[in-house]
């Protein structure tokens, strides 16, 4: 079996909990072909890799979203469209509910210039309409602009070749779900989607904390990518989510049909990491944090709220695990620390985690966004209670789902809260009794019901009924 995986912003470029389940599935499943469908921001990325590839990955096909505005500009010809097309060029433009198969064929089988769309008499008079409508006291340039920058990378991406494959598999809904109901679409061939953060719900979150964008297009912006979301809903034959609440998330967003959505938890290489001893005695409390730098994890609340904790427990240490996914965040970080003079933060860079959880009494994760986290599942198996933000299912992971008998396994703090945080960190430090007995339960309630050869199986029935 040819299975066309569809990646945006994570692997093989970044190291994290998707590519992390990417890579180990693509392991897993070593009888079958995978493509790599992979969009990225920037071009100057192309090929840099933070991963070896199996060698059951038989092609890779990046794509870059900054490569449209790069596309020389062909000399605008007449662009006429049918009924259909008019029609769903208008519903696209106003973030509502296009024919997404119309524009499908338009833009990838008919292979339409966006440059020439853009500017057409059509775009304008659509525009128009739109700035009697719904803009008529904003700069009719700052509308143009707007809906350029939003259309643009879209209209790229639905110009690329699809890769052949005999089914394909997205694991976000935004651009690379529009790609996978692209290609099921024109190819006929099964689409599948996994979400592991519900995207639509980040993109917001960010989009809502955006300074670039003005005040009256911010709404505008967020329908976009629900919009998006829609399309990857509406395509798939089947929507998994790792948890409960993020499906009834998914179902709220999307009003997707029971029949397509199912849960697959999560799960870790549970072996790697039973047999890890509790750390010998020292004078140092030492708490890790597995986490890549970047905003959605929120470092500078970990920062802050270590910050405070050093003052009531000087012999505190902070391990920091992981890339710098965000260059600018990641040197953010780094003047923060310097500017609070906080002391014993270590930034261990890309570990060997299994071998540097014996160095650690406890582990923490101050995301404001969160699927079910990597880190969590094997801080829990090494033993080691959490301290996290109440985010994903977080809360369900250390405090149980109310049905078993093991325990309590850390804290769960509301995000952004670095007093919170603080307090949290401080209670595990000074009641290790405790600490030591969540650590037990989380070893004890630990579940990996997460199986590779789950997915091996979904694909085999997709294509036996297709």
């Amino acid at each position: 079996m040819r299975i066309c995986i569809i990646l945006e912003g994570c692997y093989p470029y970044v190291r994290g909990g998707v590519s992390t389940w990417v890579h180990n599935m693509i392991e897993a499943m070593s009888e079958h072909q995978f493509v790599l469908w992979v969009i990225g921001a920037e071009s100057k990325n192309r090929g840099n890799f933070k991963y070896t590839l199996p060698a059951n990955v038989t092609e890779i096909r990046e794509v870059f979203l900054d490569d449209a505005l790069q596309v020389p500009t062909e000399t605008v010809q007449g662009v006429t469209f049918t009924k259909e097309e008019t029609e769903a060029h208008k519903e696209l433009i106003s973030c509502d509910s296009p024919d997404w198969n119309v524009l499908f064929r338009c833009y990838n089988t008919k292979q339409t210039s966006v440059h020439s769309y853009l500017m057409s008499e059509h775009f304008l008079e659509l525009l128009l309409n739109m700035a009697h409508e719904k803009y008529p006291y904003i700069a009719f340039a700052e509308l143009f602009h707007t809906q350029r920058s939003m259309l643009v990378p879209l209209l790229h991406l639905l110009r690329q070749e699809i890769p052949e494959a005999d089914v394909y598999h997205a694991t976000s809904t935004g651009y690379g779900g529009i790609l996978g109901a692209m290609a099921g679409s024109i190819k006929k061939r099964p689409f599948v989607l996994t979400e592991h953060g519900i995207y639509t719900r980040e993109r917001e979150e960010e989009l809502l904390r955006a300074s670039w964008i003005p005040s009256y297009f911010r709404q505008h912006w967020i329908s976009f990518f629900y919009m998006l979301a829609h399309c990857a809903y509406d395509n798939a034959i089947s929507v998994t989510s790792l948890f409960g609440r993020s499906l009834e998330v998914q179902k709220q967003i999307g009003d997707i049909p029971q029949y397509k959505l199912k849960v697959i938890q999560n799960g870790i290489h549970y072996q790697r990491f039973v047999d890890i001893p509790p750390k010998p005695a020292d004078n140092y409390i030492d708490i890790g944090a597995i986490v890549r730098f970047h905003p959605i994890k929120d470092i500078k609340t970990m920062i802050y709220s270590f910050f405070e904790l050093k003052l009531r427990i000087p012999n505190a240490r902070l391990h920091i695990l992981g890339d710098a996914d965000d260059d600018q965040y990641y040197e953010e970080c780094q003047t923060l620390i310097k500017q609070l003079k906080v002391k014993d933060v270590i930034i261990a860079g890309n570990v060997n985690v299994t071998d540097y959880l014996k160095q650690l009494d406890f582990t923490i994760l101050t995301s404001i966004s969160e699927g079910q986290p990597l880190s969590v599942l094997e801080s829990f198996a090494a033993a080691r209670p959490c301290v996290t933000t109440d985010v994903g299912c977080c809360r369900e992971l250390l405090d149980g789902t109310g049905i078993d008998s093991f325990g309590r396994a850390g804290l769960c703090v509301p995000p952004m809260h670095s007093q919170a945080f603080a307090n949290a960190m401080e209670y595990m430090c000074k009641k290790k009794t405790n600490a030591l007995k969540w650590g037990k339960s989380a070893e004890k309630g630990f579940l990996h019901p997460f199986c590779m050869t789950i997915w091996s199986r979904i694909m085999r029935i997709i294509i036996w009924r297709y």
